[in-house]
């Protein structure tokens, strides 16, 4: 008998990338990365093709338009992206039986909760990025019920560009930086989530039963700020930088930032049995390995 086939998209990007590390832990599955330039999700007689070809028991979206304050002036590219390509990948998945997980994001919320998001809470984006998502989202929920969607938010990595390796950078270069102070949430070693996801997808090859279809939230425990969580790089990096605690108006940029984004994993833990380490930790084992 064949082995069952993962198709992860967007390999390239942070997640993208924790998955094709973890791939080798993994010799029951046949792994096939794709990216925006060999498969665009967007491209639907490309996605229809590879789908015909490898027919995947799952599929992990991680390709998304990411880039928060280009999606305010190219929103067409950011929606046929997250939007369409999520559309498209869900209708092949309910077509070949492929059981869909698709990463999605904090910014389809507004900031303004006075408690950790659930995922049922109201969604109303405040920039065109979450917007693109969250239509992603419920196109992806009519298309493929079956789907599951996993929220993250402030994900970071040993790859790619991300706050960490950017703060550390600076820590570096100058004597001083500052960084805003009043955004609350907690975040995602994306090594942690593709963990999870694979626990996620072991567990239901053993038992159809444990496949859960529905919205999570998934972060690193823990609340903080950016400015806490520069501080906790500084620390760990043993950097003289000194870091100062701004407003996020001292900040602008072209897309709106939720104030806060902190999620509540509370579903995800109970219904697939994924325990969340601590944000420290896993900023340890990321900042051990850059």
């Amino acid at each position: 008998m064949s082995q069952p086939v993962i198709v992860v998209t967007g390999a390239n990007g942070q997640l993208g990338q924790e998955l094709r590390v973890l791939a080798a832990s993994f010799p029951d599955f046949t792994f096939i990365f794709t990216t925006h330039q060999n498969m665009p999700v967007n491209d639907e007689a490309a996605v229809q093709k590879l789908f015909a070809e490898h027919k995947p028991a799952y599929c992990i979206n991680c390709a998304a338009y990411t880039a928060v304050d280009k999606a305010e002036s190219e929103q067409e590219a950011a929606f046929s992206v997250n939007a369409e390509g999520t559309r498209i990948l869900a209708a092949a998945c309910k077509t070949y039986k492929t059981r869909f997980i698709h990463i999605s994001t904090d910014y389809v919320f507004n900031g303004q909760s006075p408690v950790p998001y659930k995922e049922e809470a109201h969604t109303d984006p405040v920039n065109l990025y979450g917007a693109s998502k969250l239509k992603g989202e419920q196109l992806c929920v009519a298309t493929d019920p079956s789907a599951i969607i996993i929220r993250t938010a402030w994900v970071y990595s040993s790859f790619g560009k991300n706050f960490v390796k950017t703060m550390m950078k600076l820590m570096q270069d100058r004597p001083a930086i500052n960084v805003v102070s009043d955004q609350v949430g907690a975040p995602t070693y994306a090594a942690d989530l593709a963990g999870c996801i694979m626990h996620i997808i072991t567990r239901s090859q053993l038992s159809a039963a444990d496949w859960v279809s529905g919205i999570y939230h998934y972060s690193n425990q823990g609340r903080i700020s950016w400015y806490d969580f520069a501080v906790a790089i500084k620390e760990l990096t043993d950097s003289p930088c000194v870091v100062n605690p701004i407003p996020t108006e001292q900040y602008p940029t072209p897309a709106k930032r939720p104030a806060f984004s902190l999620l509540d994993t509370t579903k995800l833990q109970q219904t697939f049995r994924c325990t969340i380490p601590d944000w420290k930790e896993s900023l340890q084992k990321c900042i051990n390995l850059l």
